[in-house]
């Protein structure tokens, strides 16, 4: 019969776990540590505890299908206007939807990776390009987007990088622009495009 080592679960008779409060006398505490049994399983209990835990394992290794519903996840304020929803984060890339209100304005940025889009709802302009509901937009890496902006409001899925505020091109007038009042907004565009 083999008995339970005392030191297998944090404390020895000789030096008590420090974490728990005192208890039992010392020679008692041991008595009863060494009068415990751990038993034995037969090979066919031992076999199919062993397989089961082993099914977990794999279980939770393996890939799985993800379902997030539409009333699922929560809607978080991105910018003025723009409300984002992240449906799924993978190291440097995230999956996420975008809410733009009407006159709503992405600013001109980067892309440290392709980024996907799909208008679901509403439409964009991506500078003098119209998308609307159904268009695929590709921005390849390392090429900037002009000034996106939703004057109907819209609804976007995205898949690139993490939307980050280094990404941004704040000295551009396209920047400015977007931030301006429309009769001023347009005066920009027109006479100094970037």
């Amino acid at each position: 019969m083999s008995h339970i080592n005392p030191s297998d679960v944090g404390a020895t008779p000789e030096q008590p776990d420090n974490r728990a409060p005192a208890g039992l006398p010392h020679d008692v505490e041991s008595s009863m540590f060494q009068s415990l049994n751990a038993g034995t399983l037969s090979p066919q209990r031992s076999q199919a505890m062993k397989q089961r835990l082993m099914q977990r394992v794999r279980a939770q290794n393996r890939p799985h299908l993800t379902t997030i519903h539409a009333t699922d996840g929560e809607w978080r304020p991105f910018l003025p206007k723009v409300s984002i929803k992240s449906l799924q984060h993978q190291g440097d890339t995230l999956t996420y939807l975008l809410r733009l209100e009407p006159g709503a304005i992405l600013v001109p940025h980067d892309h440290p990776q392709d980024e996907e889009c799909i208008v679901l709802e509403g439409e964009v302009r991506i500078g003098t390009t119209l998308a609307r509901q159904g268009d695929y937009h590709l921005a390849p890496k390392g090429i900037a987007h002009d000034t996106i902006v939703s004057d109907s409001g819209a609804l976007l899925f995205l898949r690139g990088a993490v939307p980050s505020a280094r990404q941004v091109h704040w000295g551009r007038l396209s920047t400015l622009a977007a931030f301006s009042p429309e009769p001023l907004r347009n005066f920009i565009r027109r006479h100094w495009p970037d």
